[in-house]
């Protein structure tokens, strides 16, 4: 987007009307701290019982809302911390009983990653509102707004207050003038407010001026504006004070320990800065400051979660990708045992992103255009392996993209003359019978009737879910270890004690130097599972997973060899033609064939979650499946063969 050069003229007026007597303007603050901050900052793995002395703290604080729910939290909750996410939201209603609460809602898609239907939406809303939600941020990440028509008019059904988003990025699509028509788009919907939203931060601060005094102009200033901009550039704060000049009504913040770079401003930082102005917040830096010391705690309680794409990065104007995009990213190469292609991943993303129309990178299209550029790294060859998720969107499944889609691409998946149809919405493709088949199958696995808040569960994350009541059920709800519960490691000086093992050394690795200390290791797992360590590496705290083939035994006690993980888990290496292998690290979603049954090369055999997306695993050969060695919920590499597949004349039972 071009700036207009009369906008530098027109900020040299603003500040001049400022200085007149009588001008005032409070600027509201909603404070991200619980859920967007420790969820750019610290994974989102901060715990319950850790966020609620926090949230008690910021309830007397003054803010016009808190945020506090949405985004990663349900998927998180299920897969890692092993919480029900509505029971969090009622235990935080509690202990805030003066500020409204916040969540994120990614339109149909809700807080999953693919849209769902009507009614679940709906009923999703009505939940949220009982449990204690009272603001919703409401958007859609190709900014196709017939994917919050649904969600608005639910909130506004259920006494709900309505922040809907317009998502930015940079791209040739991206004018103005496109920016001024969704503005007006929403104004249409009637909101409570209006939000523009920079996820990856590259907003650069006379943009931002022009766009937020366009959206007040273009809705007659009847609604009012916010800004929520993420710092991945460092310009975020300069953007804070030009959308104050412009006219923005609301900032987002997060509590300092938590604040900037791939977070947000800071928010003792902005009340300081308008402090004494007509602009003044009117909050209490003081009381603020008690948040922010239990924020710190947090923090350091929860540092084995930092990650060096967290901070401040410049290459972020080039590339455009979100810190979390990209520590999913590299979590995935070294998984993958590619971590030395995360350059070649980085200038792939936007390649991708150009093929698909140029959607902004936020949640779901990030994990869409981040999983399909790795592919294409790993595989050696752009589009050699598809996701579904990409397939769906080529064929509209999640709305209309910003801009038109790649010819090669479409005519890749789609067929050769074929054009996508985004005539429909999102939701028209969910299925309608979603709720039901949901609710019958908790039925028949709870041998009960499952609360509403259970059926949102597992329609939304199906396998975490069911894993989760199934833990729940046997009373085994273990959240993954952090640094602060980690065992202790019975130490001694080099050489005293014959046979013990090193906890604290310097490794030199092609010429580089380490300083390593073995921090933890957690309780025996089950034989041939991974064990976890815990290892800093040059000061920084790393989780590590180890599956024993030999353990030695000290003074000369031999050597034991103990079962392989693929023996004992029934997965092996693959080795044959016909073996069916995940594109990359994941966790098996759904088999599609079964043991005897004939396949085409290239069909679709199974889905693996990687990156919480689901990719489509396909026959390399035709013939008849022999031998199916992996079930759904089962771990699987690269390496290892989900099915074996042997040609028609070598299934002698197929004969």
């Amino acid at each position: 987007m071009v700036v207009n050069p009369e906008v530098i003229e027109e900020v040299k007026e603003k500040i001049k009307e400022v200085k007149n007597k009588g001008f005032k303007k409070k600027i509201l603050i909603t404070d991200l701290t619980p859920r967007d901050g420790q969820q750019c900052k610290l994974a989102t793995r901060v715990r319950t019982e850790d966020l609620l002395p926090l949230c008690e703290a910021l309830d007397k604080c003054g803010f016009y809302a808190v945020e506090v729910w949405g985004g990663a939290t349900y998927d998180v909750c299920l897969r890692y911390l092993k919480e029900d996410p509505w029971e969090r939201l009622r235990r935080i209603k509690e202990v805030m009983p003066n500020t409204k609460l916040q969540m994120l809602f990614r339109g149909q898609n809700i807080v999953g990653y693919k849209p769902r239907s009507d009614y679940v939406v709906k009923k999703f809303v009505e939940k949220a509102i009982e449990n204690g939600i009272t603001v919703f941020r409401v958007f859609d990440s190709l900014n196709d707004n017939r994917n919050i028509e649904t969600a608005v008019k639910a909130i506004k059904e259920f006494g709900g207050e309505v922040h809907a988003e317009i998502s930015y990025t940079r791209s040739p699509i991206h004018t103005y003038e496109l920016w001024m028509r969704y503005a007006q788009e929403l104004a249409e919907m009637e909101p409570d407010w209006i939000s523009f939203k920079d996820a990856t931060g590259i907003m650069q601060p006379f943009e931002c001026y022009q766009i937020i005094k366009g959206i007040k102009e273009v809705t007659g200033g009847k609604i009012p504006v916010l800004l929520h901009n993420h710092d991945m550039s460092g310009m975020a704060t300069m953007n804070h004070i030009m959308a104050v000049l412009a006219g923005v009504d609301m900032l987002d913040t997060v509590l300092s320990p938590l604040a900037f770079g791939s977070s947000h401003p800071a928010t003792e930082t902005i009340i300081a800065a308008l402090e004494g102005t007509p602009y003044d917040t009117g909050l209490d830096l003081q009381k603020v400051s008690e948040a922010a010391e239990i924020a710190k705690k947090i923090k350091k309680k929860y540092k084995k979660y930092e990650t060096e794409y967290a901070g401040v990065n410049a290459k972020v104007l080039i590339h455009k990708i979100p810190g979390g995009m990209i520590s999913n990213m590299v979590a995935q190469l070294m998984e993958a045992n590619a971590l030395d292609k995360i350059e070649e991943a980085l200038e792939e993303v936007p390649r991708v992103e150009k093929d698909l129309g140029y959607p902004p990178l936020l949640t779901p299209s990030s994990q869409i255009v981040g999983v399909q550029a790795v592919l294409n790294v790993i595989t050696g060859e752009r589009y050699k392996v598809i996701t579904k998720e990409v397939r769906d969107y080529v064929e509209g499944k999640y709305g209309r993209p910003p801009g038109p889609i790649s010819k090669e691409l479409v005519e890749k998946i789609l067929g050769p003359g074929k054009e996508p149809d985004f005539s429909k919405r999102a939701a028209d493709y969910a299925d309608p019978h979603e709720w039901d088949k949901a609710k019958k199958e908790l039925e028949e696995l709870f041998k009960r009737e499952p609360t509403d808040e259970e059926v949102l569960l597992y329609i939304l994350f199906p396998m975490q879910a069911k894993e989760f009541f199934e833990l729940r059920e046997k009373g085994e709800l273990h959240p993954e270890p952090v640094e602060a519960e980690l065992p202790e490691v019975a130490e001694t000086k080099p050489g005293e004690v014959p046979g013990a093992a090193p906890v604290e050394f310097e490794l030199t690795y092609h010429g580089e130097k380490f300083k390593v200390r073995i921090e933890g290791v957690s309780v025996d797992a089950e034989s041939g599972k991974p064990r976890k360590y815990y290892v800093r590496i040059n000061n920084r705290l790393e989780e590590i997973q180890l599956k024993p083939f030999k353990e030695a035994i000290p003074q000369g006690g031999g050597a034991q060899t103990v079962q392989s993980a693929e023996e004992e888990e029934g997965i092996p290496k693959a080795t044959e033609p016909g073996d069916v292998t995940p594109p990359m690290p994941g966790k098996v979603v759904k088999i599609l064939v079964k043991e005897g049954e004939p396949v085409q090369q290239g069909q679709t055999v199974a889905t693996v979650e990687a990156m919480k997306m689901e990719n489509e695993v396909h026959a390399p050969i035709d013939g008849i499946v022999k031998k199916i060695f992996a079930k759904p919920g089962d771990q699987v590499n690269p390496d290892q063969a989900i099915m074996r597949i042997v040609p028609h004349k070598e299934d002698k039972s197929y004969q």
